[in-house]
Formats: C-alpha cells, structure tokens, sequence
C-alpha cells in the first residue's frame, strides 16, 4: 500500500468531511453565521474571550475544527482493517461511526474544554448526530472502504 496514495486521500477526505460539517453547522445550526459557529469552536480552548476575539479566533477555530476533522478521519482509516464489521456494510458503519463521534465530541471533549457540559436537549442531540453522521461519517467511511478494496485488489494483481 503506498503511503503517499493513503495521505492523499486521508487529507481530501478530512477536507470534504470538515466542509460539509461546517457548513451544516453554518447553515443549519447557526441561520448562516459562519463567525459565530468559528468562535464557538475557539471558545473550546479560549473560553469566553473567543467571543470578544476578532478575525485570529475565527481563524483559530476554523483550524481547530479541521485538526478534528481529520482526527477523525486518519483514527477511521486506521481503525478500518483491524475492525471487520466496518467492512461489512458502509451505512451501518457510517451510523456507528457517527455515534462514536458524537459520544466523544459531545460527553468527553466538549464537556473537558472551555465550553463545558451543555445540558440536555434531545433535540439538539438528534439534530447534531444526524449531521455528524451524513457530514462526517459518510464521507469518511466511503473513503475509507473505496480505498482499502482498491488497494486489497491492486496487492492481489
């Protein structure tokens, strides 16, 4: 397997997978307020200033939300091989992926920054796991299975 082909497509892929959660968040969460939504993110690690902050927190939290981007993406496609349930049906490992995400971001990372636990609104659970689970997951778990059968059938030409 060539690890240059593998960076590639783990870099499109967090790309693609980082916009369209962002831009899910931009339009369906936040009513087209980009700059709210960066400085949310910033606001994991700045807190309440973030807020305040001008255009370097948008630009912080526009890097933070891809550095997690593709945390997810590199941690799915080394996941990938070793797990064989992901191979077996893309949707379903999309869904259970998805979850997975949303469990961390929203009962460990979140909870663990700036931001703090949230509350409870079941709705806005729904909601944001449905996002991450078309925006991220899907994406992600496409890639990854594209991928890794090419490179399966080209190792056994």
């Amino acid at each position: 397997m060539q690890r240059g082909k593998l960076a590639a497509i783990i870099l499109i892929t967090g790309l693609v997978a980082g916009t369209l959660d962002i831009l899910a968040a931009i339009f369906i969460l936040a009513g087209g307020d980009a700059a709210r939504v960066f400085r949310f993110i910033a606001s994991g690690a700045f807190g309440k200033a973030a807020f305040d902050g001008g255009s370097e927190m948008i630009a912080l939290g526009v890097f933070f939300h891809y550095l997690i981007a593709f945390s997810w993406t590199v941690f799915y496609f080394l996941i990938y091989p070793r797990i064989a349930f992901f191979r077996r049906s893309r949707w379903l490992s999309a869904i259970v992926y998805g979850a997975v995400v949303w469990t961390v971001m929203n009962l460990f990372v979140v909870p663990s920054s700036q931001i703090g636990f949230r509350g409870v609104n079941l709705w806005n659970w729904i909601e944001n796991w449905l996002i991450l689970i078309v925006c991220i997951a899907v994406p992600i778990t496409t890639s990854a299975q594209r991928f890794y059968r090419t490179a399966n059938n080209e190792g056994n030409s």
